[in-house]
C-alpha cells in the first residue's frame, strides 16, 4: 500500500513539483538569513518592501547586506545549479550516457581556461570591461565547442556519439594542460586562479544573475521543445530516425544548448563540478526517464541543490568559506556512488 501511495505521488505531475518549490523558496530565505551577521525573516521580508516601495523599515546596512549581498548569491547559486543540471540532462540524453555532465564535451574546460586567461593576464575589454571575464569565458566555451564540432566532423560525418565522447575527452585533457601551464607560471595571479577554479559565487552582483537568466531562459524553451526527441534519441539514433526525427539537427542543437547553459554558468561561478552528473540522476530516480518532467525538475533540483551547498560552504568552518566546488564535491561524489549502487542492485532484481 504505501508503495502504491508512493507511486501514485510520484506520477501526480503537480505534486512532484510542490516539494521541490516550496523547499527551494525556503532555502532561498535561509541562504539570505544565514551570513557572517544573522538576518531574522521579518528583516528580509522589510528589506524587499523598501526596496520595491522605497520605505525604509529596515537600517540602511541591514538593507546592503540583504539586497547587494545575500539575495545576488543566492540567486545566482540558483541560476548556475538550474543551468548546470540542465546541461547535465541534455548531455546524458542526446549521447546516452549516463556519466556524461557539462565537462565531458570539454566546453566547460575551455571557458575555465577563457576566464584563467583573463585572471592570468588581466585583461580587461573596454566595452565590457566588468564583465571581461564572463564575456572572454563564454567565447572560449563556444570556440571549444566549435574546434570539437569540426574535429568530429572530420573523423565521422555522422556525429556518432562514441566520436563526440572521444572528442570531448581529447579537449578537456588539452585544456587542463593549459589550466597546469597558467598555474605553473603564476604568481601573484595564482590566489584568483585557484579560487575561480574551485568555484565561486561570492562578492558577485546582481547583474551577473541578470546576465545569466536570458540564458537560461532561452536554453529551457529550446530543451523542452526538443523533449520528444531527446526521449527517442535515449533509445538509440535508428529508433529516433524510424519516427521521423532529424537526427543531426537535433544532435547540434541539444549538443549547442547544452554547451551555451555549461559555458555561461561556469563563465560566471568558475568550474563547479558534481552538479549536471548527480543531479539529473536523482531526478531519474523520482520522475522517470520522459526528458516532459526531467528538464523542469532538473533544473529546481539544480538550484536546491547549489543553494544548500552555497549554505554549507558558509556555515561548515564559519566564520571562513569554503569553495563552493569543494562541498559540492564532497556530496556529490558520495551520492553518485550511492545512486549507482542503487541502479545496480535494482537491475539485479530483474
Amino acid at each position: 500500500m504505501q508503495r502504491r501511495f508512493t507511486q501514485s505521488f510520484l506520477n501526480n505531475t503537480y505534486l512532484i513539483f510542490i516539494f521541490p518549490i516550496i523547499l527551494l523558496i525556503f532555502l532561498f530565505i535561509l541562504g539570505v538569513s544565514i551570513g557572517s551577521t544573522s538576518i531574522p525573516f521579518s528583516s528580509i521580508i522589510s528589506s524587499f518592501s523598501d526596496a520595491i516601495f522605497k520605505t525604509n523599515y529596515v537600517p540602511a546596512d541591514i538593507q546592503t547586506i540583504v539586497m547587494n549581498i545575500r539575495v545576488p548569491r543566492v540567486l545566482l547559486a540558483g541560476l548556475v545549479g538550474a543551468c548546470l543540471s540542465l546541461a547535465g540532462v541534455a548531455f546524458q540524453g542526446i549521447l546516452k550516457n549516463p556519466l556524461a555532465d557539462p565537462f565531458t564535451l570539454g566546453v566547460s574546460s575551455g571557458a575555465s581556461v577563457g576566464a584563467v586567461f583573463v585572471l592570468f593576464f588581466q585583461i580587461s575589454l573596454p566595452i565590457v570591461t566588468y564583465f571581461t571575464l564572463p564575456v572572454v569565458s563564454i567565447l572560449f566555451g563556444f570556440g571549444t565547442l566549435l574546434i570539437l564540432l569540426l574535429f568530429v566532423r572530420k573523423l565521422d560525418r555522422s556525429l556518432n556519439v562514441e566520436t563526440i565522447i572521444l572528442g570531448g575527452i581529447i579537449i578537456s585533457s588539452f585544456c587542463s594542460a593549459l589550466l597546469s601551464l597558467f598555474i605553473t607560471f603564476s604568481n601573484n595571479e595564482l590566489r584568483a586562479v585557484i579560487g575561480w577554479l574551485m568555484g565561486n559565487i561570492g562578492s558577485r552582483g546582481i547583474q551577473y544573475s541578470l546576465s545569466l537568466l536570458p540564458f537560461l531562459i532561452v536554453s529551457f524553451l529550446i530543451l523542452f521543445s526538443q523533449n520528444r526527441h531527446l526521449d527517442a534519441m535515449t533509445f538509440g539514433s535508428t529508433n529516433a530516425k524510424h519516427i521521423g526525427i532529424d537526427v543531426k539537427k537535433s544532435t547540434y542543437l541539444i549538443l549547442l544548448t547544452g554547451s551555451i547553459l555549461s559555458g555561461a554558468a561556469v563563465a560566471v561561478s568558475g568550474t563547479i563540478g558534481f552538479v549536471g552528473l548527480v543531479v539529473p540522476h536523482f531526478t531519474r530516480q523520482l520522475v522517470g526517464p520522459l526528458h516532459k518532467k526531467l528538464l523542469p525538475l532538473s533544473m529546481i533540483n539544480g538550484a536546491i541543490f547549489l543553494i544548500g551547498s552555497d549554505i554549507l560552504s558558509r556555515v561548515v568552518l564559519a566564520p571562513r568559506e569554503l569553495p563552493i566546488g569543494v562541498i559540492t564535491s564532497l556530496i556529490g561524489a558520495p551520492m553518485f556512488a550511492f545512486i549507482l549502487l542503487s541502479l545496480k542492485r535494482n537491475r539485479g532484481k530483474v
